[in-house]
């Protein structure tokens, strides 16, 4: 890698960290600050949400009737089915994952040519140091093994309530939520967004997050217990640009 591109990867990660140690400084002895409540389509990096949409019907009434096609109910439906209705999303993670695996490969060649024997036969013996009983022997040979195994298990069981931010051409609803919970010295995120079907909403304005489509889930903390699991600034640095 280039000296240069180096000294100036090194030179940022310097001036982060002091930031990040100016922030901490100033945090000595409080907790830390709650994020302020804002709309989350206002926040960096939001994007709408695109998706293959089905033909739209056109609502038709008939004569002497309360319901329309498009219907899905006579009654008003308390449930949340606009932007900015509130429903509350049921986390329930509890996956486990054992794989073992292990491969063994190898490979042996041996070639053997009489190069030596053919000059011995055309130069007969003159040309020093070639022996006609001389011939070229090659072997090689490859060895692989590897070993690879995964224990996991996660384990998450909460609730949070998420606002709709945008209801798609077909009724389906997108949602997101963020829930910060401080305790001492330590903030638990919580972040759930998602695409549901209203008709999978519960009567009690509910929904299991295993019927979230494009469910994605965040669940992690900041604060001085996450300082200390976290290696150093250096240390990250180095590991990113040591080769070794």
């Amino acid at each position: 890698m280039n000296p240069f591109k180096i000294a100036t990867v090194v030179a940022l990660a310097s001036l982060l960290g002091a930031c990040s140690t100016m922030d901490r400084l100033s945090q000595v002895g409080q907790a830390p600050p709650l994020t302020a409540i804002q709309d989350p389509t206002t926040m960096a990096g939001y994007q709408p949400v695109s998706m293959p949409m089905p033909q739209a019907i056109e609502d038709t009434y008939l004569p002497n009737s309360l319901y329309r096609t498009s219907a899905k109910g006579f009654f008003k439906d308390q449930r949340a089915h606009r932007v900015g209705d509130i429903l509350t999303v049921l986390v329930t993670i509890d996956d486990q994952a054992q794989i073992s695996n292990q491969t063994a490969r190898g490979r042996t060649s041996t070639n053997t040519a009489g190069v030596g024997g053919v000059l011995g036969s055309i130069f007969n013996n003159v040309v020093p140091d070639v022996d006609s009983s001389a011939a070229i022997d090659t072997t090689s040979g490859m060895n692989d093994k590897g070993t690879g195994s995964v224990n996991r298990k996660e384990n998450i069981e909460t609730s949070v309530a998420a606002v709709v931010t945008q209801v798609l051409p077909n009724g389906n609803l997108v949602i997101e939520g963020h829930q910060e919970v401080r305790v001492n010295f330590e903030v638990r995120d919580l972040i759930v967004s998602g695409i549901v079907r209203p008709e999978d909403i519960r009567a009690d304005n509910t929904i299991p997050s295993a019927k979230i489509a494009e469910a994605r889930v965040a669940y992690g903390g900041r604060g001085q217990i996450t300082d200390v699991q976290q290696p150093r600034y250096g240390q990250q640095v180095l590991d990113a640009i040591l080769p070794f």
